[in-house]
């Protein structure tokens, strides 16, 4: 494949500005079990080439999954001419920033190959969990979960760049769906929408301990059907880790997608607040609040060695101390900043092309421990895991609700309550900040469904947090 890729780089010699190839190889595996019952088993392996071609200040792509010498040639001369079209219609033409040539090597590290485990021992610790949480009350649906991806990657590009990556997935979690008493509730773990994922091995699996978790879950979703809701009004809350993450997913990564500061993309999370001129300038939250783009965390689902333009994975900061200072770039749009791009461009598989995705966006660890960051309020909320959301197309009015809130009285956590929505506006939510959870509670949450792009594109994230407290945060309680 290496010998066929360097003819098509040479087929493109001295007929374009840049190009490049990338092959890939992704083997996928699925299992979802739903009260002992196997629901989904899924395994997949899919294998391509994307070429990128730049001609005359304009892009073109093109991609296959047959591998011949032939097609491969007659897929790099599309791709040639869909950049020549382009050109024709285009209204600026594409610079693209510097970047150094790599020839490099990258995988993660891991334990044990999730591939190599018997599917019989996956589907019996689903079936086992499951089994637990159907013997609580009211559980009328438990499921279990798990995912794994493996993904090969092999980039090369016309400026001499040789990549060679190994990237692999794992992760799933657990549920419990308890009906009675006139209402449904859902508890999840370790988080919601899926479960949590990590670039690692099945070692990660053996440390969630998800039957051993499956009781609490399942006894957390019937007490929730006898809960109360909470008194609208204005609370101090503190934010568990897992429902922080989809915070910064939604109020800060989405918004420091350059292209979307641009104008260049609006679907699925609309546009930005965050335009360049607040560069510098925009107080996004308190003094505390520092947020950094960094794909080299170890573990983190947005962690690789290089992104699909051959730029070296690295660590950014998108707020420092309160203050907006950068965004997640990619070398078309860091050329109009006069910046070098920080290799935030990924594509879902080889069919794709590069878009700006949001690496690991990290709020990092404060000082307090979680008895401090409870310690002095009087009465508010402990809220956690994600049970929906709703932001604006500029991504500053938010809404999101949690599956569970515990109340907090004079410094200690108390009775739980259910359905409680939390809103605001960005800045002044983020500006509201006056603790963050230390280091020994900061985790990488994983997404795996975040969505951009006409085809769409779902991309893997990770977003790492601590709990954090926020004063004066205006709450509600949904039906």
């Amino acid at each position: 494949m290496e010998e066929i890729l360097r003819e098509v780089l040479g087929f493109l010699d001295g007929k374009a500005q840049y190009f490049d190839v990338r092959y890939e190889e992704i083997e996928e595996e699925k299992i979802v079990v739903e009260n002992e019952i196997v629901k989904t088993y899924s395994s997949d392996v899919t294998k391509g080439v994307g070429i990128r071609v730049l001609y005359n200040g304009a892009w073109g792509f093109a991609a296959t999954n047959r591998l011949s010498r032939k097609v491969l040639l007659d897929t790099v001369s599309q791709a040639l001419e869909v950049a020549k079209a382009t050109a024709e219609f285009k209204h600026e033409d594409v610079v693209l920033a510097d970047e150094p040539v790599h020839v490099d090597k990258y995988a993660t590290t891991f334990e044990k190959d999730p591939f190599d485990i018997p599917r019989e021992e996956k589907v019996r610790m689903l079936s086992e969990a499951t089994k637990i949480m159907s013997r609580v009350s009211e559980i009328m649906k438990a499921v279990g979960v798990l995912g794994f991806r493996k993904h090969r990657k092999l980039f090369l590009s016309s400026e001499g760049s040789e990549i060679e990556q190994l990237i692999l997935v794992s992760g799933g979690g657990i549920e419990a769906h308890a009906v009675g008493n006139g209402d449904y509730q859902v508890r999840s773990y370790p988080a919601s929408h899926g479960g949590d994922y990590v670039t690692g091995g099945w070692e990660y699996i053996e440390n969630l301990k998800l039957v051993e978790n499956a009781e609490r879950v399942a006894g957390e979703a019937k007490d929730l059907l006898y809960a109360p809701v909470p008194e609208p009004g204005e609370y101090d809350l503190v934010i568990g880790g897992s429902q922080m993450a989809l915070q910064v997913h939604e109020s800060c990564g989405h918004p420091a997608e350059l292209d979307r500061v641009f104008g260049y993309e609006i679907s699925f999370a609309g546009g930005s607040f965050m335009s360049v001129d607040k560069l510098k300038k925009l107080q996004y939250g308190s003094q505390m609040v520092n947020i950094v783009a960094d794909a080299t965390v170890k573990g983190g689902l947005g962690s690789f060695g290089y992104d699909d333009e051959g730029v070296k994975a690295c660590s950014s900061h998108i707020v420092k101390d309160g203050v907006l200072v950068g965004y997640l770039m990619s070398r078309e749009t860091a050329a109009k900043l006069g910046l070098q791009s920080n290799g935030a461009a990924r594509a879902e598989g080889w069919w794709s092309i590069p878009l700006i995705r949001m690496t690991n966006i990290n709020l990092l660890p404060g000082e307090s421990s979680f008895e401090e960051l409870i310690g002095d309020i009087k009465r508010g909320f402990y809220i956690d895991t994600n049970k929906s959301w709703s932001i604006d197309d500029m991504r500053v009015n938010f809404q999101f609700a949690t599956e569970v809130a515990y109340e907090i009285k004079d410094g200690k956590l108390g009775r739980l309550y259910k359905n409680l929505i939390y809103y605001g506006r960005t800045t002044e939510f983020w500006n509201s900040c006056d603790g963050i959870g230390d280091e020994s509670q900061w985790h990488v949450w994983g997404i795996m469904n975040c969505g951009k792009g006409q085809p769409m594109q779902t991309m893997n994230v990770g977003h790492g947090t601590s709990p954090a407290r926020f004063r004066n945060v205006k709450v509600g309680a949904g039906g």
